[in-house]
């Protein structure tokens, strides 16, 4: 996600790993292949694994850590759990179509609305970007 445009992007995978953590990237680059793309990350394993090839119009930026706060994708989460609180799926699949609805009504406004802290926005206007 963007936090001055609040431009995002998702996908679902099946597993937390070095392959599908690739397939994302790639998706990503071709999604954005015109634009230079800075991922902030948190230090998971699969993030830094040295068979990972990152695409040229991708540099990931690692956070410190023990700082999810810093990471705008997690204020992201925050509000999507907010919004299934009270929400009782009795299965997986369920709550994975509730995710689905949530994440299809989320709009570049609302996701800069949460994202874009003025730290974050003076820091990416300061790099130019």
């Amino acid at each position: 996600m963007e936090p001055k445009t609040g431009e995002h992007f998702f996908f679902e995978f099946s597993h937390l790993n070095t392959d599908c953590f690739q397939v994302f990237l790639n998706l990503v680059s071709q999604q954005f292949k015109h634009d230079l793309l800075i991922l902030q990350l948190d230090n998971g394993g699969f993030h830094k694994a040295k068979r990972l090839r990152v695409p040229d119009n991708i540099i990931l930026l690692f956070q410190p850590p023990h700082c999810p706060e810093l990471n705008p994708i997690e204020q992201v989460w925050q509000y999507l759990k907010r919004g299934l609180r009270w929400s009782l799926p009795a299965t997986l699949d369920q709550l994975r179509q509730q995710l689905k609805q949530r994440l299809t009504v989320l709009t570049t406004e609302v996701v800069a609305s949460i994202t874009g802290r003025s730290s974050m926005l003076y820091a990416l206007s300061v790099a130019g970007i």
